[in-house]
């Protein structure tokens, strides 16, 4: 089992910058990737982006490209998401997510945090 813990969630007004971190603990060996994902109110979750944990491949969603940056910490077994020039629509519960696989699907995952919350006022 791969047990995952989010934090770095908040308050921050349109324009403001946050940075979320995932730990990662229990068997981190068997993952080869990581992912963040985001669930609005009423809305289903949706991708986010995903970095590979060997060959450090990053993709990202449409709608956070060039405003957020995955990286992580192989040492640390810790996954990062720094957020830029938020909008309130970026509003939304952040869950990290690890598997064997990579994917932007929530269902390609096994792993999952419980979320952090991160609200943009306008």
């Amino acid at each position: 089992q791969v047990q995952l813990v989010e934090s770095g969630g908040g308050l921050v007004q349109a324009g403001g910058s946050l940075r979320l971190s995932c730990a990662a603990s229990g068997r981190t060996f068997r993952i080869d990737s990581m992912a963040w994902f985001r669930q609005a109110p009423g809305k289903e979750r949706e991708f986010v982006a995903v970095i590979t944990w060997i060959g450090r491949s990053t993709d990202y969603a449409d709608s956070v490209k060039s405003r957020f940056n995955i990286s992580r910490d192989n040492a640390k077994d810790a996954l990062y998401l720094q957020m830029n020039n938020l909008r309130p629509e970026d509003t939304a519960v952040y869950y990290c997510a690890a598997d064997d696989r990579v994917g932007r699907r929530p269902s390609e995952y096994r792993y999952w945090g419980q979320g952090t919350q991160v609200t943009v006022s306008s």
